[in-house]
């Protein structure tokens, strides 16, 4: 019993700190990458016109 209480006592368990960093670490990097990802669609996205409700890619005719 006087383990578990010097143990909460004691401050955080570093394994449960180290563990808080690495997934705090990995919501930045899937925030970068949502970032990047709306980011190349907004291009894509402004490189398609509406043409009759169907879709056509601005390019030139050879590369159609």
């Amino acid at each position: 019993m006087s383990k578990a209480l010097f143990g909460h006592v004691g401050g955080p368990d570093p394994r449960m700190v180290s563990e808080m960093r690495r997934l705090q670490q990995r919501v930045r990097d899937l925030e970068a990458e949502l970032v990047r990802l709306q980011e190349e669609n907004d291009a894509l996205a402004a490189g398609l016109t509406h043409d009759e409700d169907v879709l056509v890619l601005d390019r030139e005719p050879a590369l159609a």
